[in-house]
């Protein structure tokens, strides 16, 4: 007998636009169900950003895929009281737009846990809930710009423009509230009380991106106190991966065939293990690096010398070689080349068109023996509205058919 998803039995009612949406994402590929509140206008991620697959965005079919959609306008004093009565069945409400929109519409945390005290009440939002930015408009690559994630370029004719990147903000923040949720989950299991939790996409964007900001911060406190490695004569170097500019045993390198390769044989240890297996003893000898995180910053000499050694393979032999070998070495793949990828081909196995809409990716999250239940496709609007109310609430016929003549569930007064 197939186990049960690992979150088979959560329900959660979302109220989203746009990217927040992905909040609740990873909770329905591990087994939730997520029931998507939309006005009857929908949520216009269907129309927004590229590509286009058959007329629905691509950014829809993803981080919509496995939910149920449900037509209500929170306007309406029928929905309301209907939207209430779902709650009653659920475990958490995501609020994934604007703060405070549900409880100006009566449905807020102080609302809903008189009737469910333990729901718990996720609002993920770009800037969050205070601050002089909360009420800022903003879409994605502003949490990575703000973050300081993203440094502006500017073309042959002057204009500024930004560069391709990964977007972090709008991905991180709601991996963040999802785990969030979670916790807050488990607890209201334990203790019967639910939780109101908020997650702003641009903290997410900062936190990821930590290790840099708290370099900067580090390096106010006198030289004294906070220096550089050992393997640099304790020199500060420029925080996160801005500090790898002038390594050399930490780099990449171009390989026989025109592609690249990153090398990074910065303990003792792993750079002896490559010079003696490319026969290049001489190397090691002349010099052998510190024990641990010597890049060998400037050795232009030595740069010039791995430059040369490393033209004599193409890139799917060295990194077969640094298995062997036991030095690291790793392909440096683009979006477009990494689903050609060996590893990513084991990892990786695309949910099909046939299935979703598009290809796309499952989760990486991987429960040994056990699959992962296949999610829907992204639904259109209200595409559910029916089937959850009848599941949940028990509704017939007729008393769907009364709602909407009442202005509910999609439905106009008469």
């Amino acid at each position: 007998m197939a186990a049960a998803a690992p979150l088979s039995g959560i329900r959660i009612i979302e109220c989203s636009a746009l990217g927040p949406a992905a909040i609740t994402m990873p909770l329905v590929d591990l087994g939730a169900e997520v029931i998507k509140v939309e006005p009857p206008s929908g949520d216009y991620i269907r129309e927004m950003t590229w590509p286009i697959v058959e007329g629905v965005s691509l950014m829809h079919l993803h981080i919509n895929r496995g939910k149920r959609s449900i037509v209500m306008d929170l306007r309406q004093e029928e929905d309301v009281a209907t939207f209430k009565e779902l709650v009653k069945t659920a475990d958490v409400v995501v609020e994934a737009m604007r703060p405070g929109g549900l409880a100006r519409r009566g449905v807020g945390f102080d609302d809903l846990r008189n009737i469910n005290p333990k729901i718990v009440f996720c609002t993920i939002s770009g800037y969050g809930m205070t601050g002089p930015y909360q009420n800022l408009p903003a879409h994605g690559v502003a949490f990575d710009t703000w973050a300081g994630i993203v440094s502006p370029q500017v073309n042959d004719e002057g204009f500024s423009y930004l560069p391709e990147h990964a977007s972090m903000g709008i991905h991180a923040g709601p991996l963040f509230g999802a785990l969030g949720i979670l916790a807050a989950v488990i607890r209201a299991k334990e203790t019967g009380e639910g939780s109101f939790l908020e997650v702003a996409q641009s903290d997410a964007a900062a936190a990821m991106d930590w290790y840099r900001s708290e370099t900067w911060r580090a390096y106010q406190r006198p030289e004294s106190e906070v220096t550089g490695n050992k393997s640099d004569d304790y020199e500060r170097r420029a925080p996160g991966t801005a500090g790898m500019i002038e390594g050399v045993r930490y780099q990449v390198y171009e390989a026989k065939d025109g592609r690249h390769i990153l090398f990074m044989a910065s303990e003792q240890a792993f750079w002896r293990n490559f010079c003696e297996a490319v026969g290049r003893a001489d190397l090691f000898e002349r010099w052998p690096g510190s024990k641990f995180a010597d890049h060998a910053r400037n050795n232009t000499e030595m740069r010039s010398e791995l430059k040369a050694i490393f033209l004599t393979k193409a890139a799917e032999e060295w990194i077969k070689f640094g298995i062997t070998a036991n030095f690291p070495v790793g392909p440096v793949n683009t979006p477009q080349t990494i689903a050609e990828d060996p590893q990513f081909k084991d990892r990786f196995h695309w949910f099909p068109t046939s299935e979703l809409g598009a290809d796309q990716l499952p989760s990486p999250i991987k429960f040994i023996d056990e699959d992962l239940p296949m999610p829907t496709m992204a639904p259109t609007v209200g595409q559910h509205t029916d089937e959850v109310v009848r599941d949940l609430l028990g509704w017939d016929d007729d008393r769907i058919a009364e709602s909407r003549r009442r202005g509910g569930l999609g439905g106009s007064k008469n």
